[in-house]
């Protein structure tokens, strides 16, 4: 018979075990992806064992683990406390694949443009709808575009 403190922490031990797995369907896709593209085969079918899957997550994960741990430590070398890009390119060349700098600052500064594209195209609506709401507004609390206070279109005299 189990005592309480024993479940208790198979319990602790299998939440923890579960919020540190990637998730299958990504690594699935992932897995796929990548295999696809080597493949002289262009059916797309390709198979992935459940066991293959679970050992492409759980090494995965060791290597973010240990990506980050490097990352960490470089950080707290500087004396700081937030891991930044540059902290993770050098860890990766600390942990000896410097292959994998060029590709990620690729597409770091990719994500960078698109992200500042996505802010700019927001502020722009957000000004639009500011200077939309910023039209005169009539007396039943319609605005007015172009017209007169009863809503008849004034041409514009030159």
């Amino acid at each position: 018979m189990e005592t309480p403190t024993t479940t208790t922490a198979a319990v602790t031990e299998k939440v923890v075990a579960d919020a540190e797995e990637l998730p299958k369907a990504i690594v699935k896709r992932i897995v796929k992806d990548k295999l696809s593209q080597l493949s002289s085969q262009d059916n797309g079918d390709i198979q992935v064992l459940k066991d293959s899957l679970s050992a492409f997550a759980e090494s995965s994960r060791i290597f973010i683990h240990y990506l980050s741990a490097t990352a960490n430590d470089i950080c707290k070398e500087s004396k700081r406390q937030t891991i930044n890009a540059e902290d993770v390119f050098k860890a990766l060349e600390e942990i000896e694949f410097p292959e994998f700098v060029a590709p990620l600052r690729a597409s770091l500064e990719e994500f960078k443009q698109k992200n500042a594209k996505r802010k700019s195209d927001s502020s722009k609506a957000k000004e639009a709808k500011k200077s939309k709401s910023e039209e005169p507004v009539t007396e039943n609390g319609d605005a007015c575009e172009n017209g007169d206070e009863d809503g008849n279109t004034v041409a514009n005299e030159e």
